[in-house]
């Protein structure tokens, strides 16, 4: 069982819960990040890049296993889709080859796949194949949404309904996903290095059943005591809005922007997956949507 562990991207959303479980769990975890320090208590900091090879060779040092969880939803200057999921993996992967680090548990997502509509979904499918491919013990995990105190998505449906009538729906709102809670992705990272049956395996984190769009907003509105118009945003308007949003964060505020069009893509598909196989291999199991929300606002 690995016990010194390097976290890629252990200062975001998911990473600092992953890093919290795994310290939890008995590990030494050291976190590299650019310039944000981790502010998981007990995680070692390695300050650099995945892109860096000097510094992924002064993390790496001394460790057993990586869960490398680097990625983004929205791209930036340099930060592109193809080079901080395709480049960056494979840094990681060469890394640890030459480091003598075997062991890697890699985050990729639901729907990830060559032929996708999205960069951000092939860019995934293409780092899932240097994973596959690189001859290292690894696992690869497909989250669908990952939701928890301050998420990119929950959150922001939240404070958007407490000041607004309205909550926007871009399209049909029919389109269908599995979210499930932060804490139960951090428990399959957890897990998957403790068990060498998950070595070699591709696993959906999803949530018990499939919810429409509009089914996810109703539940929050209904766990919030809230009633709001859902309103549909037709697509040609949404591609508009995300374009400006693309033009105007980046130079105005220096952020990514909030909606792009790439993920106005992703939405106009299901993103769903098999909650058994996660069980099966791990005994993860999770819990309805409604209760999550319920767990995550009033727990």
């Amino acid at each position: 069982m690995p016990v010194n562990i390097l976290v890629t991207g252990g200062t975001g959303f998911i990473g600092t819960q992953v890093a919290t479980r795994l310290i939890a769990g008995g590990h030494q975890v050291r976190v590299l990040s650019r310039g944000t320090k981790p502010t998981v208590s007990g995680a070692q900091w390695v300050r650099g890049s995945v892109l860096e090879e000097g510094t992924l060779a002064e993390a790496l040092h001394g460790c057993d296993a990586v869960v490398h969880l680097v990625g983004i939803i929205s791209e930036i200057g340099s930060q592109t889709f193809e080079r901080m999921h395709i480049e960056a993996t494979a840094k990681v992967v060469s890394a640890m080859r030459q480091n003598g680090v075997n062991r890697l548990v890699h985050m990729s997502a639901l729907g990830a796949r060559s032929n996708a509509p999205s960069r951000y979904h092939r860019t995934k499918a293409a780092a899932e194949a240097l994973v596959r491919e690189s001859g290292l013990a690894w696992t690869i995990f497909r989250p669908s949404l990952a939701y928890g105190r301050g998420d990119g998505f929950v959150t922001l449906f939240d404070r958007i309904s407490r000041w607004s009538p309205i909550i926007p729906v871009f399209g049909s709102g029919t389109n269908q996903l599995q979210p499930l809670p932060v804490r139960t992705v951090a428990e399959a990272f957890s897990r998957a290095l403790e068990n060498i049956g998950t070595v070699s395996q591709i696993v959906d984190l999803v949530g018990p059943q499939p919810l429409s769009f509009r089914e996810i907003l109703r539940t929050l509105l209904l766990v919030r005591g809230r009633r709001r118009w859902l309103v549909s945003v037709p697509m040609p308007l949404a591609r508009l809005q995300a374009r400006l949003l693309e033009t105007i964060f980046p130079t105005v505020f220096g952020a990514a922007p909030p909606l792009n069009r790439d993920q106005l893509l992703m939405l106009q598909e299901d993103n769903v997956g098999d909650p058994q196989q996660a069980e099966r291999l791990m005994g993860i199991s999770t819990v309805s949507f409604k209760q999550g929300l319920q767990g995550m606002f009033f727990d």
